[in-house]
């Protein structure tokens, strides 16, 4: 999966040391070069000998600093890299670079590079897993998570010396999520508690066959992924895949309308006991604790009706004949059955006829006492199943018409629009 993030014009800088995942640090570079993102590299002699300067320089279009290159007659050279960069992510950083980089130690130019920047700093570790594991290192990591250095857990399998267990660098796209979160969270948003519902519910006719429709959940993911990207606390409740989402994203998977009205019922209680934060970060103000209002986005489809009588097994066709009768009853309308107080709710209506629909999501801001409605038409090549979307936002007070785009970009459009639900935005 490849993000469509809108990064254009922002400055990562990428330092790579001595491992033999290396090699993955180029398809990190080549994430946020497809972003839009302007990428330069510092490499330490020992990353050198797995992948070359060239290497890099062929995918970001710009130069490599390396202890040959290194300039003091032009900008590249550790200092003014330093300078240059809005976030600064050393992956993969070997074990000799974390315990290093926990001490102040700055004997290799990423090293150096770290030690001259004072921005957000992300370090992404691949080692064998004893030298992980060592006590040395594990303090060394606490010691970076301390001082607010976000480190990405490097993952569990087969490493390159054959052991087996956590060491390997973690997925690039999990590398470029957790780098971009630095470039794109907000004040408004972060440590934000919100429930995002998604996907079609399918309501069980027996053991193999449901009920269902054509939602596929990507607008929910792309939302889930948005809000936690801004810095939020999002919970997804969805039936669909949750496959390329950022790994700190919670989710909880359903089935049925019943089933997620019960998980978002129980979300809704978890958020709105809330996280107490401090809204400034100046340590030398007194702190000033606040309760952050949750939000709500109901994007899910939910299934109107379900079988009365699901059955255990497979039905057969031979003892069905020739023609089947389902009886049906109404599923559980979630939106109505929720405690909508104290939470900002944002509900989406998918309606197929272009006169008709804009004055049915209209009335559902009554209908469903909630703050906002997204209406979107859907029908062939629209909205279910796609990559883009566009949405009408509507308020009591506006409507603001959210233009086609991907749907990962769409999602951050909307989350502009939603923060002004709330009194304290």
């Amino acid at each position: 999966m490849t993000p469509t993030l809108e990064l254009r014009g922002r400055r990562i800088l990428l330092g790579v040391t001595g491992s033999i995942a290396a090699y993955k640090a180029c398809e990190i570079a080549r994430l946020f070069v497809k972003a839009g993102a302007e990428v330069r590299v510092v490499l330490s002699p020992s990353a050198e000998r797995f992948v070359s300067a060239l290497t890099f320089e062929a995918l970001t279009r710009q130069p490599v600093l390396t202890v040959q290159s290194e300039s003091w007659s032009t900008e590249l050279n550790h200092i003014d890299l330093a300078k240059w960069a809005e976030v600064y992510l050393l992956a993969p950083a070997t074990a000799n670079t974390l315990n290093k980089l926990a001490k102040g130690i700055a004997d290799t130019l990423p090293l150096q590079t770290a030690l001259a920047y004072a921005g957000p700093l992300v370090v992404a570790p691949a080692a064998n897993t004893q030298m992980l594991a060592n006590h040395y290192t594990e303090g060394s990591i606490k010691m970076l998570r301390v001082n607010d250095i976000t480190v990405v857990d490097p993952a569990k399998k087969l490493l390159a010396c054959g052991d087996e267990g956590s060491g390997a660098l973690a997925e690039p796209l999990e590398i470029f999520y957790q780098t971009a979160r630095e470039l794109l969270r907000e004040p408004f948003w972060e440590d934000r508690k919100v429930v995002v519902t998604g996907g079609g519910t399918r309501e069980a006719i027996d053991s193999v066959r449901y009920l269902s429709n054509r939602s596929s959940g990507k607008t929910a993911n792309a939302l889930a992924t948005a809000l936690w990207l801004r810095g939020a606390d999002p919970c997804l409740v969805t039936t669909a895949s949750v496959e390329g989402l950022p790994e700190q994203v919670y989710t909880i998977e359903v089935e049925s309308a019943r089933e997620m009205a019960e998980y978002t019922a129980d979300c809704i209680r978890v958020a709105k006991k809330g996280k107490m934060t401090s809204p400034s970060m100046n340590r030398n103000e007194p702190i000033s604790l606040v309760k952050k209002t949750p939000y709500l986005f109901m994007a899910a489809a939910v299934s109107d009706y379900a079988p009365r009588y699901p059955q255990e097994g497979k039905l057969k066709k031979a003892d069905l004949g020739e023609h089947w009768s389902l009886e049906l009853v109404r599923t559980p309308d979630i939106l109505a059955s929720l405690d909508k107080s104290g939470i900002v709710t944002v509900a989406f209506k998918a309606e197929t006829d272009p006169e008709t629909g804009p004055d049915n999501a209209r009335r559902a801001l009554e209908e469903k006492g909630v703050d906002a409605v997204c209406y979107n038409l859907v029908g062939p090549d629209k909205a279910f199943g796609t990559e883009e979307n566009e949405l009408l936002f509507i308020t009591s007070e506006e409507e603001v018409r959210l233009e086609l785009a991907p749907k990962e970009r769409l999602a951050f459009a909307l989350l502009d629009e939603a923060k002004k639900l709330d009194d304290d935005a």
